[in-house]
């Protein structure tokens, strides 16, 4: 049964202008950001009313909530560097360095149950702010922040084979990083890969679950967003129209089969999170400025902590 959709935010409608990026639900609204824009905004569901969360934001992106109650990390693209919103308004740096260098502009990210922030890291068109005086690093990896024992944050590479890295997320066990590898215009192909993920947070070799082609048009572009429903599957959205069959949600099982495929109303899909009281409504950015939403597809999402 197809799914079916409703437009819930778009330019006239709502104070968002420009690209959305990252999602997350903070148990009664849904955090969302413009990253174009450089705000985040909170959209309360039951009345529809959008507030500014925090602005100067400066181009966050993925976002996602900290094993800290009300603590919220964010892929700031802008300043190269990955941030923590504190609860009272201020914000806090993490570690920006691997190996003396400074890293590329985060992407997407997750949280695991130990605190540690796993982040996609890859090149962008758009160059930071300010004085362009750290050059990128010769890799486009995922690093992973966690914290020594004087609590001070520090990074590690995680991938050692990835040129384009996009979304990612942890399996409910967290053995597994499923990553999105690969973007239109840059070498290398756009897969869905799963790593394993032993005890020491280390990965070996991925297993490729899906692969992106091309056509006549062009290359198809792959997965940008992913998260979890509650069995575990992956919930990824993908796809323009400028190639191939356009924007797409897919659902993938653990090991790759392709369980669902639904046509989306909007093109160029950023970012898809499950809200709602039940976490059974899944809203999808875009970067064109809007954000849809599908109630009863008879899936929820998951909850890590």
């Amino acid at each position: 049964m197809g799914w079916s959709f409703e437009t819930v935010s778009g330019p006239g409608g709502t104070p968002f202008t420009g690209a959305l990026g990252g999602l997350a639900w903070d148990g009664s609204g849904l955090l969302v950001s413009a990253t174009e824009a450089g705000f985040i905004y909170r959209l309360d569901p039951a009345s529809g009313a959008v507030t500014e969360w925090r602005k100067y934001a400066n181009r966050v992106n993925g976002i996602a909530f900290s094993t800290e109650p009300g603590v919220l990390f964010g892929c700031q693209e802008g300043g190269r560097r990955v941030i923590q919103f504190q609860p009272r308004g201020t914000a806090n740096p993490t570690a920006t360095r691997i190996d003396g260098a400074v890293h590329n502009f985060p992407c997407d990210l997750c949280v695991d149950r130990a605190g540690r922030v796993w982040f996609s890291d890859p090149y962008s068109h758009v160059l930071s702010f300010g004085p362009q005086i750290f050059p990128p690093l010769h890799h486009a990896s995922v690093l992973r922040l966690a914290r020594d024992e004087r609590a001070h944050w520090h990074l590690d590479r995680v991938t050692e084979d990835t040129h384009a890295p996009r979304a990612l997320v942890l399996s409910p066990d967290e053995k597994t990083l499923y990553l999105a590898e690969g973007e239109v215009g840059r070498p290398g192909p756009r897969e869905l890969r799963a790593y394993p993920v032993d005890a020491h947070g280390h990965v070996g070799r991925p297993v490729v679950l899906h692969t992106f082609g091309s056509d006549h048009r062009g290359e198809h572009r792959g997965i940008e967003g992913l998260c979890l429903d509650s069995a575990g599957n992956l919930i990824a959205v993908c796809g323009a129209r400028a190639a191939g069959p356009g924007p797409h949600v897919m659902v993938f099982s653990p090991a790759g089969t392709v369980l669902e495929s639904h046509p989306l109303p909007e093109d160029l899909p950023a970012r898809c999170a499950f809200g709602g009281p039940a976490l059974d409504t899944l809203y999808i950015s875009t970067l064109t400025g809007k954000m849809i939403k599908a109630t009863g597809i008879g899936r929820s999402g998951y909850r890590r902590f």
